[in-house]
């Protein structure tokens, strides 16, 4: 009897390791970098240095574009902006990001677009370089461009 209670003593102090051990456990970055510096021509918006950042849940993916390059003319509400983030697959083709979200900005103020949701697969490596942002505000539609490649390279997503 009394070695089943050590057995079982055991196996219960092993288990209580072994969930602890998984709560402690680091995450793995789903996407990876988390954040690129991009070069982006927007017309009347003008263009300069962003920031992109990305967080992937699953399939799920976020990006957001933030930049004191680009401004904006108007005075602009909270969530006013209706944007369409387009990046380019590695692989070919290209996948969408696509949201009504935005801080109220102040005529001038530099431009906050997102979080932009999208879906993404496994493997996933996407770049803004070949792809665009269309911003529409007001009812006309402003598309940012890149001029280079992000820097340090495309998303890699989980």
């Amino acid at each position: 009897m009394r070695g089943k209670r050590a057995t079982t003593g055991a196996a219960m102090l092993v288990g209580a390791l072994a969930v602890t051990g998984l709560a402690f456990a680091p995450t793995a970055a789903a996407v990876t970098p988390t954040s690129a510096t991009i070069n982006a021509s927007c017309g009347l918006f003008g263009g300069g240095a962003a920031t992109l950042t990305a967080t992937q849940s699953g399939t799920s993916a976020t990006i957001t574009l933030s930049s004191t390059a680009i401004t904006t003319p108007l005075a602009l509400a909270q969530d006013s902006i209706t944007s369409k983030l387009t990046m380019v697959k590695a692989s070919g083709g290209t996948t969408v990001f696509a949201g009504t979200r935005n801080p109220a900005m102040a005529a001038g103020s530099p431009v906050t677009v997102g979080p932009l949701s999208g879906t993404v697969a496994s493997g996933d490596s996407l770049e803004f370089y070949g792809g665009s942002l269309q911003m529409t505000i007001f009812g006309i539609t402003v598309t940012c461009t890149s001029t280079a490649k992000q820097s340090p390279g495309p998303f890699v997503f989980d």
